[in-house]
C-alpha cells in the first residue's frame, strides 16, 4: 500500500518556473498565486533571514508586472533590490531561494551575473531610473521595440538622484515606464474604486487620443490662449491625479492606485504597456510594507531586516550577545559627550537604527536628524553646520558615504570644516556582500589633505575615539568601526581623548612587527602568539591612526625589525600605502626590513560570515603567520609544522 503524498500549499507556484508560466495562467488565479507566492516568501525568510517588508510590500505588483510585461525581454529594474526576493522565486530562482545572502547561494539584491532577468544590479538605492532611461535610449538606437520598466520605491524617492534622472527622462522622446512604489503613503492622496476609475480612464488610448486631438486644436490658438489651456488641463489633471510634480518633470502620471488590488493593477498597466507615445510614463502605485504578515504590518519598521524568525508568531530567534555591538558602543558614547556639549548634533542618511542615531535620537531629538537617502545632502547640511561652531557627526555606513564623495571633498575637506565621519559598517559585513562591503573609504579619506582617519580596534577604543572626534575642532575627522559585535572588553566610565597621530604598543618583540589599524588587533595578537611556536619573537602595535600617521613608531618598528606586516580591513590604497610611501620617502625600505602590507584582495568578495570572507581575503592569523615566514625565507616550515599540528593553513 502506498502512502500519498500531503497536498502541496502552493499548487499554482509549483506550476510556475519561469514568467512565462505565469503568462499562461487565467486573470482569476492571479490573487491565489500572491497568496502562494507571499507564504513562500516568508518562509524562505524565516529560514534565512534577510529584508521581509519591501518584498512583501510588493507580491502583487510582482505578478502583475510579469503577467502584463514579456520578461525578460521587456527588461525590469527594481530600485534597491531588496524588494526583489519575490521576482527572484518568479524567475527561476525558487529551488535556491532558502540559500539566500548565504555563502554560496543566492544575492539579497537584484544581480545582472544571477540571471537574465536581473538587467541591473542593484542594492544601493535610487538607480533605477537612470538606468532604465540608459536602456531605453539603447533600445531606441538599435530600433528595437522592448518596454522598459522601472520600479523605484521603498525611500528611493529620496535621493536627488532619482529626480535627476527623471529630469532628464521628461526632456527626451523615449518611451520609458516609470513605477513608484510608494509604501509609506508620504505622496498618495486616499486610493480606491474611484482612484482606480480615473487611472484606467486617464491612461487608455480613448483618452490619450481625445487629450491629443485637444492638444491639435490649442496648437492653432494664439499663444496666450494655448498656453492658458495647457495651464488649464495640467491643473485639472493634478487636482484629479494628484501627479502634478511629475506631469512638471515631464512624466504622463497614472495613479495613485491601490498597488495590493490586482483588479486595478493589471488594466492600468496593460494600458501603459500598449502605449506607442515616445515619452516616459509614471504610474503610481500605493502599497504597504509588510502586507499581508500581521507580524511585520505590526512592526515599527515593517520588518524591514530580520534574523531568523517563527512564521506563526513572529518571533525573531534571539542570538545572545558575548558583547554590545559596536553600533550601541559609538551611540552610548555620544550621547554620553553629548550630555556635556550642546553643540553635538547627530546625522544619518535613512539609517538611524542601523547606526544608533535613533538612540541618540529618543535622548535629543532637537539634536538629530534623518535626511532620508541624500547622502550628498547630509554632507553638506553637516559642513553647514560646521561653519557655524556646531559639532556635527555625520553617521554613515562606510559604503554609503562614497555617494557623497564630491561633498565630503569640496564642502568639508577643502574647507577644512570639523565635520566628524562615524563609518560603521567598515571592513566586510558578511550576508550583505560586495555592495554593502566598507573596503574602500580609508583610501579614498586617506588622499585628502588635513583628514584625521581613525580605526577602533576595540569598543574601549571606539569610546576613546568618539571623545577624540569631538574635540577636534580644526579640521575633518573620520572613525571606522565594523558590523556586529565586540570583543568583550572592559568599557571605560568614560571617553579619553587620545594624542592624534600617536598608536600604541601592545606586545614588544624582535624579529616580526605586525602593525594593525582596526579591528584585526586580535588576529596580529593571535598570529604573535603562533609565531612564538616556531621560535620567532613578534611586536604588535595598534596604530590608531592612519592620519596623521605615527612616524615615530614607524620608523623605530622598520629600524629593529626584520619584517614588517601591515594589516588592515581595507582596500589597496589605505592604511600600508600611508605606511610604506613614509617608509620609502625616508629611505628606510633601501636596507633592512622586509615591508609585506596586508589589505583586502583586489576582488568583490562574494556574500558569506564575515569570517569566512576575512579567511578567504587572507586577513586572518594563519595568513598573517604565513605572511611573515614567506618573509623570512621560512613558509615550508610554517606549512610543513601546519600538516602535522592542524594549524589553520592559508
Amino acid at each position: 500500500m502506498t502512502s500519498e503524498l500531503p497536498p502541496s500549499k502552493t499548487p499554482l507556484l509549483d506550476e510556475v518556473h519561469f514568467p512565462a508560466d505565469l503568462r499562461q495562467l487565467p486573470e482569476k488565479d492571479l490573487r491565489q498565486l500572491a497568496d502562494e507566492l507571499r507564504a513562500e516568501m516568508i518562509e524562505a525568510v524565516s529560514i534565512t533571514g534577510g529584508h521581509l517588508g519591501a518584498g512583501l510590500g510588493v507580491v502583487e505588483l510582482t505578478v502583475a508586472l510579469h503577467y502584463v510585461f514579456n520578461t525578460p525581454d521587456d527588461k525590469l529594474i527594481w530600485d534597491v533590490g531588496h524588494q526583489a526576493y519575490p521576482h527572484k522565486i518568479l524567475t527561476g530562482r525558487r529551488e535556491r531561494i532558502r540559500t539566500l545572502r548565504q555563502g554560496g547561494g543566492l544575492s539579497g539584491f537584484t544581480r545582472r551575473s544571477e540571471s537574465e532577468y536581473d538587467p541591473f544590479g542593484a542594492a544601493h538605492s535610487s538607480t533605477s531610473i537612470s538606468a532604465a532611461l540608459g536602456m531605453a535610449v539603447a533600445r531606441d538606437l538599435k530600433g528595437e521595440s522592448r518596454n522598459v520598466i522601472a520600479v523605484i520605491g521603498d525611500g528611493a524617492m529620496s535621493a536627488g538622484m532619482a529626480y535627476e534622472a527623471m529630469n532628464n527622462a521628461g526632456s527626451m522622446k523615449s518611451r520609458l515606464v516609470v513605477i513608484l512604489n510608494d509604501n509609506d503613503m508620504s505622496i498618495a492622496p486616499p486610493v480606491g474604486a474611484m482612484s482606480a476609475y480615473l487611472s484606467r480612464l486617464i491612461s487608455s488610448k480613448s483618452y490619450r487620443a481625445a487629450r491629443s486631438a485637444a492638444k491639435a486644436v490649442t496648437e492653432k490658438l494664439p499663444r496666450p490662449l494655448k498656453n492658458a489651456a495647457k495651464r488649464a488641463e495640467e491643473y485639472a489633471r493634478g487636482m484629479v491625479t494628484g501627479g502634478t510634480l511629475f506631469e512638471e518633470l515631464g512624466f504622463y502620471y497614472v495613479g495613485p492606485i491601490d498597488g495590493h488590488n490586482l483588479e486595478h493593477l493589471l488594466p492600468v498597466l496593460k494600458n501603459v504597456r500598449d502605449m506607442k507615445e515616445p515619452r516616459p510614463v509614471l504610474v503610481h502605485v500605493v502599497t504597504q510594507k509588510g502586507h499581508g504578515y500581521a507580524p511585520a504590518e505590526a512592526a515599527e519598521d515593517k520588518y524591514h531586516g530580520v534574523g531568523k524568525f517563527d512564521v506563526v508568531t513572529g518571533a525573531q530567534a534571539k542570538v545572545k550577545a558575548a558583547a554590545p555591538s559596536y553600533t550601541r558602543v559609538f551611540a552610548d558614547a555620544l550621547i554620553a559627550e553629548a550630555e556635556k556639549d550642546e553643540r553635538i548634533i547627530a546625522l544619518t542618511a535613512a539609517m538611524p537604527s542601523g547606526t544608533g542615531i535613533d538612540l541618540f535620537a529618543k535622548r535629543f531629538p532637537e539634536r538629530s536628524f534623518d535626511v532620508g537617502i541624500a547622502e550628498q545632502h547630509a554632507v553638506t547640511f553637516a559642513a553647514g553646520l560646521a561653519t557655524e561652531g556646531f559639532k556635527p557627526f555625520a553617521t554613515i555606513y562606510s559604503t554609503f558615504l562614497q555617494r557623497a564623495y564630491d561633498q565630503v571633498v569640496h564642502d568639508v575637506a577643502i574647507q577644512q570644516l570639523p565635520v566628524r565621519f562615524a563609518l560603521d559598517r567598515a571592513g566586510l559585513v558578511g550576508a550583505d556582500g560586495a555592495t554593502h562591503a566598507g573596503a574602500f573609504d580609508v583610501a579614498y579619506l586617506g588622499c585628502l589633505p588635513g583628514f584625521v582617519i581613525m580605526a577602533a580596534a576595540d569598543e574601549a577604543e571606539l569610546v576613546h575615539m568618539v571623545a577624540t572626534q569631538v574635540a577636534i575642532d580644526d579640521r575633518p575627522s573620520a572613525l571606522r568601526y565594523p558590523r556586529g559585535e565586540g570583543f568583550g572588553v572592559q568599557l571605560p566610565t568614560q571617553g579619553v581623548q587620545l594624542q592624534l597621530g600617536k598608536g600604541r604598543i601592545l606586545r614588544e618583540g624582535t624579529s616580526v612587527a605586525i602593525v594593525s589599524f582596526g579591528a584585526r588587533l586580535h588576529e596580529a595578537l593571535a598570529a604573535a602568539d603562533m609565531l612564538a611556536t616556531f621560535g620567532l619573537s613578534a611586536t604588535v602595535a595598534d596604530a590608531r591612526f592612519a592620519k596623521p600617521l605615527d612616524t615615530d613608531m614607524m620608523r623605530r618598528l622598520a629600524r629593529e625589525h626584520e619584517v614588517m606586516i601591515t594589516i588592515e580591513e581595507g582596500s589597496i590604497g589605505g592604511f600600508g600605502t600611508q605606511v610604506m610611501q613614509y617608509l620609502a620617502l625616508e629611505g628606510a625600505l633601501d636596507t633592512g626590513v622586509k615591508f609585506r602590507p596586508m589589505t583586502l584582495p583586489d576582488v568583490f568578495l562574494e556574500h558569506d560570515s564575515p569570517a569566512k570572507q576575512y579567511a578567504e581575503a587572507g586577513l586572518d592569523a594563519a595568513h598573517i603567520v604565513a605572511t611573515a615566514m614567506a618573509a623570512l625565507g621560512r613558509n615550508g616550515d610554517y606549512l610543513a609544522s601546519a600538516a602535522v599540528s592542524g594549524l589553520k593553513r592559508p
